[in-house]
């Protein structure tokens, strides 16, 4: 199937996608001129995105199920409207603390319901499971395109403004993601495989998820992710700055982060249509092992700083559309908003680890160091874990397929 023969909740999807995801993104360089603003030290910004991304992860399971439930629009639409208000909030906060609720939990909370786990699920349920990964991969690369194009925009508004402005801004480009919803379609079961699915209750779907070692596996693998993809986002400009280069090599790493991520994407979707997904998602995470064990090696310049964006870019969310490939392989799309929610809340366990601890330990030691190899090594581990992971469907989808 043809990109440009997908059906147009896709492409809807990928809006939304690009707003919420290239604001999350963005987030990291804010760390310093907040910081400043409210006299506190690394660790404070560094919690509250942490808190953020650990509150993103325990809302999502929930929101996931309300999704396979009453249907993605809803869900989409009070999400934007929360995250809308946080941002909101956040700007005008005269408390350090307030931050807390603001910038942690109701951004934590729309970023839950305008996120991955929601727009993969609804796309799941238009596209045939052969072009699934392929149709993540692509939906994937959209937020990477939002990272692109939102990060430039942010340090723009934070040169010629201030934060709090370009945290309005953002808030003010929430609307364009209920008004995507709008437009969105329910959509319903085209086949008698789906209608057959719809027979298995949640209650059934998660206690045959829980029994099959290879779900927790995935789960693991995907903390590794999470804890990479938040470290590195949030702590990456304030790592450069420390190597003495200007704020706009660390705003056009992440740019770079954003735009090779868009390729990268939607290229490690289109091999795992093509290869074993299991065996496609350890070569991903070899290569992350080789990139950031070259970056904290090699002498950090504008030049390596900018290959290392381009390098981990390319590797950035490769992850998403396999992992989400993998539980709707092995469990299908009927109750994917949820199985796939609850991976996403390990994600963000390691996101949360990923970003407070990267605060915490230069707080410390004054140093990112410690950090940076801890990387290597959890790059390598997942890239053994994905290994034995069976990756057959479950008997329930094979005894409907004969």
């Amino acid at each position: 199937m043809s990109i440009f023969r997908f059906p147009p909740l896709v492409w809807l999807g990928i809006g939304i996608l690009i707003i919420s995801l290239g604001i999350r993104q963005s987030f990291g360089i804010f760390m310093m001129p907040i910081s400043e603003h409210f006299q506190t030290g690394r660790e404070f910004f560094s919690f509250a995105i942490a808190l953020q991304n650990l509150l993103f992860g325990m809302f999502q399971p929930f929101i996931g199920m309300a999704s396979d439930k009453w249907g993605s629009k809803r869900i989409i639409i009070i999400g934007a409207i929360a995250y809308a208000a946080g941002l909101a909030l956040t700007s005008i906060a005269t408390e350090s603390s307030m931050l807390y609720v603001s910038l942690g939990a109701l951004v934590g909370l729309g970023l839950s319901a305008t996120s991955y786990v929601i727009i993969l699920g609804a796309v799941a349920k238009v596209v045939p499971a052969e072009h699934a990964a392929k149709a993540f991969g692509l939906t994937t690369a959209a937020g990477s395109f939002g990272m692109f194009a939102m990060i430039p925009g942010a340090q723009t508004l934070l040169h010629d403004f201030n934060w709090q402005i370009a945290m309005q801004v953002f808030a003010m480009l929430c609307a364009l993601m209920v008004a995507f919803a709008l437009f969105m379609k329910t959509a319903k079961p085209s086949s008698q495989t789906a209608v057959i699915e719809d027979t298995q209750t949640l209650t059934e779907a998660l206690k045959e998820a829980f029994s099959h070692r290879g779900y927790w596996l995935i789960h693991a693998g995907f903390f590794v992710c999470g804890f990479h993809v938040m470290f590195i986002a949030t702590h990456l400009p304030s790592y450069l700055a420390d190597k003495h280069l200007p704020a706009s090599s660390a705003a056009m790493a992440l740019a770079y982060v954003g735009i090779f991520n868009i390729f990268g994407s939607y290229f490690w979707g289109v091999m795992g249509d093509k290869f074993n997904k299991r065996h496609v998602m350890s070569a991903l995470y070899f290569v992350r092992t080789i990139v950031i064990g070259a970056f904290v090696t090699l002498p950090v310049t504008e030049h390596t700083a900018a290959i290392f964006g381009g390098a981990i870019g390319f590797c950035w969310l490769g992850t998403v559309p396999l992992t989400s490939g993998l539980v709707r392989q092995i469990f299908g799309a009927r109750y994917l908003s949820t199985l796939y929610g609850l991976v996403f809340f390990t994600h963000q366990v390691g996101s949360f680890l990923g970003a407070w601890a990267g605060g915490r330990i230069y707080d410390y030691y004054g140093s990112y160091e410690p950090i940076w190899w801890s990387t290597v090594v959890l790059a390598f581990c997942a890239a053994l874990i994905h290994l034995p992971i069976n990756d057959k469907p479950v008997e329930r989808l094979r005894l409907q397929s004969v």
